[in-house]
């Protein structure tokens, strides 16, 4: 069975690749009609992209609209408003050593690519990789999570009827059909997910040293100063996290530092704000999605009981494993040593973590691996800046939460532990893209300093030149030599 899937693996990559040669996902043309296909099928498909976000991960509608279907609409829109732009030629200064000459820098596609996607965004995390790969012209095979098999089972029926099948693929399947994809030849593999999948998926990209792009996560902080607007702080943070389906998103809040004297308000506020989105009774929400699976509902309730915090738990901690229910729990000074403190949350749970004074978060995040996303809320400049300078992090947002996302004209990706390589935007047509340079010169403008034999003029002519002694050079040239 494993070597049937290997070689049919291997049949699929080979007639994309045949079909990528022809040159038809070249053209300016064909890329932007694809686009308006996917725009129709998004339109067209609403509805059952919904059911299948519903039956997934219970998501509401209005949430898989703004955080799912709108966007990536909304991508394929920026590539048919740009592409011809970003597929323009980029002009490259030219030196003296090659004059006279012009130079540009030609985006081509780097051929035939795989993108393996996420379960918890599993429409918008398939389909703007997807988007990506076709604006820069390649050849894609997308292989959908089995752990969202809805969503999976919808790409596999829909997206063939709007599509170039030729050269765009879904292929459904779990473990088996992922490692037989991850042993073919792939231009570029971009995989998102955890860290621990990552590693396998780059030691097999290793082996033909095909290029990745990881989109990973982290345990992303939250630092909250004493001088903020509480109320508007805490709602950002409070939809940051459980308004992002329900905590299971790789950008959404993971813990929050905040100094000891201010804890007890910000504690408050967030309990004030979860009811006030959800209710006295969260489980009664339809705002609230619910835990993707028994497994992850498992890994979230072992985070809860470990002994090191159960006497932590300030809000929530409720359970309910028939309906993958976890309530929006808070938990105050939970151990560094402790599970949650140490692993990913991606769930509903929430860490506060006090300090002496803010400066000192900076300590603790620079303690652990660099995360996907980093926020901060204050008032203070002075500390806008150092949070900047000194914390290493994907990407970073200011009094707010997650909208980072959301803005194309910024790269999304992480550094270290929480990835390598960025998208979005003209992000993801370079991510896509080989970025070739091209030198154009004419048969004039010889210079015989540069051809053997190398006499001692050629030789004083040549290191002039190279080391930019113009007065040299010109001496050089006129057959004089310096005193």
């Amino acid at each position: 069975m494993a070597e049937g899937r290997v070689d049919w693996a291997a049949s699929l990559v080979e007639e994309l690749r045949k079909n990528f040669l022809k040159g038809k996902t070249r053209s300016y043309e064909w890329r932007v009609g694809q686009m308006r296909r996917l725009i129709q099928m998004i339109e067209e498909k609403e509805s059952e992209i919904m059911q299948a976000l519903s039956d997934d991960l219970c998501k509401s509608q209005i949430e898989s609209f703004i955080q799912e279907i709108s966007m990536a609409k909304e991508s394929c829109k920026l590539v048919i408003k740009e592409l011809k732009r970003w597929m323009k030629p980029e002009k490259a200064k030219t030196g003296l050593t090659t004059f006279p000459s012009s130079a540009e820098i030609v985006s081509e596609p780097v051929g035939v690519v795989l993108v393996i996607s996420a379960w918890n965004y599993p429409f918008v995390l398939s389909l703007d990789p997807v988007i990506g790969a076709i604006s820069a012209g390649n050849a894609v095979v997308l292989k959908p999570s089995e752990v969202s098999p809805a969503t999976s089972s919808l790409f596999a029926k829909i997206l063939p009827d709007y599509v170039d099948t030729s050269v765009v693929r879904v292929v459904e399947g779990s473990v088996g059909e992922t490692t037989a994809l991850l042993e073919q030849q792939w231009d570029k593999i971009h995989y998102t997910g955890n860290s621990k999948v990552a590693r396998i998926v780059m030691a097999a990209a290793a082996k033909h040293l095909t290029p990745v792009v990881l989109e990973l996560g982290g345990k992303s902080p939250v630092i909250v100063d004493s001088n903020v607007n509480l109320e508007v702080a805490a709602k950002r943070i409070t939809v940051g996290k459980w308004g992002s389906n329900n905590g299971q998103a790789c950008i959404a809040p993971d813990y929050i530092i905040t100094p000891k004297s201010f804890a007890p308000k910000l504690v408050d506020a967030l309990k004030s704000t979860l009811e006030e989105f959800y209710g006295k009774d969260p489980s009664e929400s339809k705002d609230l999605s619910r835990i993707v699976n028994s497994n992850h509902f498992k890994r979230l309730t072992n985070l809860l009981d470990d002994e090191k915090v159960l006497d932590k738990i300030v809000y929530g901690g409720q359970r309910d494993e028939k309906h993958l229910y976890i309530a929006p729990t808070i938990l105050l000074d939970a151990p560094e040593d402790s599970l949650i403190m140490k692993e990913e949350i991606f769930g509903p749970l929430m860490c506060i973590v006090t300090v002496d004074k803010v400066e000192d978060s900076f300590h603790v995040i620079n303690s652990k691996p660099k995360p996907l996303a980093a926020y901060l809320f204050t008032k203070d400049k002075k500390l806008e800046k150092m949070f900047v300078s000194s914390i290493s992090a994907g990407g970073m947002l200011i009094n707010d939460t997650t909208l980072h996302f959301a803005n194309p004209t910024l790269p999304f990706g992480g550094v270290g532990e929480s990835g390598i390589g960025s998208y979005h935007g003209k992000f993801s047509f370079d991510a896509f893209s080989h970025k070739k340079g091209v030198l154009y010169r004419t048969f004039g403008g010889e210079a015989s300093a540069r051809y053997p034999p190398f006499t001692p003029r050629k030789q004083r002519v040549l290191r002039a030149l190279l080391t930019g002694d113009f007065i040299g050079l010109i001496l050089s040239l006129i057959g004089w030599s310096k005193a």
